[in-house]
């Protein structure tokens, strides 16, 4: 019996160790994409907490905890597993959202920019764009994003740009380049809209139209859909956990109705 509760716990210090220097390694791939945010740590963080439970297992400290301790530990990290389990339903619910036809304007929400032009996020944003926008000629565009402390322009301007280069009329597209977050983005377009009116398109990557829309509905665009870009793969993980939160926020924030 002894010998079986060892095992047991050899198995959960290997298990949890190898799942935290998962972690820590992927959380040092995302930062090389040179996104200009530190939420990579949250992945490094995260690893560092996986070790720790692999020491935990190591020297029996779980069943050193009182039975009540170890009650309300399980009870949070059910709740915790629910509520991002639902979310990321609700995100994953809109990864193929393609918008409707003939829409009077699409939002375009920006992203990193670079000396040499738009970052790969906001490549496919502004490339799906330009698909909507040859198919549906008679739908205008708003590029939103303003400029970053690393960012060498407005976000806006060189959005404008690329479309143009795409061939987009520039008369078409208009430039909002005030904003700093999701919800700046779409305030601050809406100037340029009729919100009540309006059947409004916004056009940004899969696991981001979700949140989007929802902040758009809760600013008071009543006549909104999503139009999806897609997104890199081997970032997913990252860009989903960064939406969970970013979902709780912007809830907590009223930002946005669940």
């Amino acid at each position: 019996m002894k010998l079986c509760e060892e095992m047991k716990h050899l198995s959960g210090q290997i298990i949890w160790s190898i799942l935290g220097i998962l972690c820590i390694i992927y959380g040092l791939i995302v930062s090389r994409t040179g996104s200009g945010t530190g939420f990579f740590l949250v992945w490094i963080a995260i690893g560092c907490m996986l070790l720790l439970l692999g020491v935990s297992c190591r020297f029996h400290l779980w069943s050193r905890l009182s039975a009540a301790m170890r009650v309300i530990i399980l009870i949070l990290l059910v709740i915790l597993l629910a509520g991002f389990t639902v979310v990321q339903g609700r995100i994953l619910s809109r990864f193929h959202s393609a918008g409707e036809p003939d829409l009077d304007v699409i939002i375009v929400l920006g992203a990193q920019v670079y000396d040499y032009g738009p970052s790969r996020v906001l490549k496919n944003r502004l490339d799906t764009a330009a698909a909507y926008l040859k198919e549906n000629e008679k739908t205008k565009c708003i590029v939103s994003g303003g400029q970053g402390y690393n960012e060498p322009a407005p976000e806006a301007e060189i959005m404008k740009q690329y479309l143009t280069e795409q061939g987009i009329r520039a008369d078409r597209i208009l430039i909002e380049k005030q904003s700093a977050n999701t919800v700046e983005n779409i305030r601050f377009s809406m100037l340029q809209i009729n919100p009540e009116q309006d059947r409004t398109g916004i056009v940004t990557n899969n696991f981001h139209i979700y949140r989007s829309c929802a902040i758009a509905v809760k600013a008071g665009i009543r006549n909104v859909s999503g139009i999806a870009a897609p997104s890199n793969r081997l970032y997913l993980a990252n860009n989903l956990l960064r939406e969970f939160l970013g979902v709780v926020k912007d809830i907590a924030a009223d930002n946005m109705d669940y």
